[in-house]
């Protein structure tokens, strides 16, 4: 009996927060699907560089410093990643922030509303908006593109005292449910992976608190965060052909959290 692969042969990928937690896993996951993968970073040089040395170098693997806060960081990452690798067939929107103190909404700046939003949504716009160009601009490599975008818990039910960052989330799902419609006719699927609690650099200093781990986890049925590649897993699913006849889902993958509260 053969294995069922989970090919992105010919493929090129960008991968936005690439150089740790489910962009890191991403990346590596992409690389050894067969993809040429393209990813961003915005501090994490180092970490960014051995990445890219580890998933094959310069050739299969780019790591782009970039600043993502307005629409046009967006768009320059990917005039980076197509000239790097002369197409993209993927777009994979990783990367976002997430400030970790609770802030009642009575109470919350003006700079960290527009600061989520910046970076959680106008980056996205333009993003999106690049890469869809240029996917209408080149022949598609198996007659599809895929685009991921990567929402949350929060975006669905809502997160108190985190209303920045829940209302950037829950339109990244409108996004993708608008956005698949839009583009299902030119061949380019949208899909929408929302995670849970997760073992990232993000998530650590919550996780760190005694008393906001255990409300953590009173949540999720599985009793336990996810790894990150158990969120890359479903991501790299969504962009091969296997899921070709899915576009405007939202993929679950909280370890059943939604289910509860």
């Amino acid at each position: 009996m053969s294995a069922v692969a989970l090919s992105l042969d010919n493929k090129v990928a960008l991968i936005t927060g690439g150089s740790r937690g489910i962009g890191a896993a991403a990346v590596r996951l992409f690389h050894q699907a067969g993809a040429r993968v393209a990813f961003s970073y915005r501090s994490a040089r180092a970490a960014a560089e051995a990445l890219a040395s580890e998933c094959g170098g310069s050739e299969l693997c780019r790591a782009i410093p970039q600043d993502l806060a307005t629409p046009d960081d967006g768009r320059t990452l990917v005039a980076a990643t197509v000239q790097a690798f002369g197409r993209l067939d993927i777009l994979v929107v990783n990367h976002g922030v997430w400030p970790p103190d609770d802030v009642p909404i009575a109470t919350m700046s003006d700079a960290q509303w527009h600061n989520t939003l910046s970076i959680n949504l106008d980056s996205v716009f333009g993003l999106i908006q690049a890469s869809v160009s240029q996917m209408q601009q080149q022949t598609p490599s198996d007659g599809q593109s895929s685009l991921v975008l990567v929402s949350s818990t929060a975006g669905q039910r809502g997160e108190a005292f985190h209303a920045d960052y829940a209302a950037s989330k829950g339109a990244i799902i409108s996004m993708t449910k608008g956005l698949a419609t839009e583009l299902a006719p030119r061949g380019i699927r949208v899909n929408c992976v929302a995670p849970g609690w997760v073992n990232t650099e993000m998530s650590a200093p919550a996780m760190a608190d005694p008393a906001l781990r255990s409300r953590a986890m009173a949540t999720i049925p599985l009793g336990r965060i996810a790894d990150p590649t158990e969120i890359a897993g479903p991501i790299l699913f969504l962009c091969t052909p296997l899921a070709g006849f899915m576009t405007g889902e939202i993929v679950n993958v909280n370890g059943g959290a939604v289910l509860v509260g």
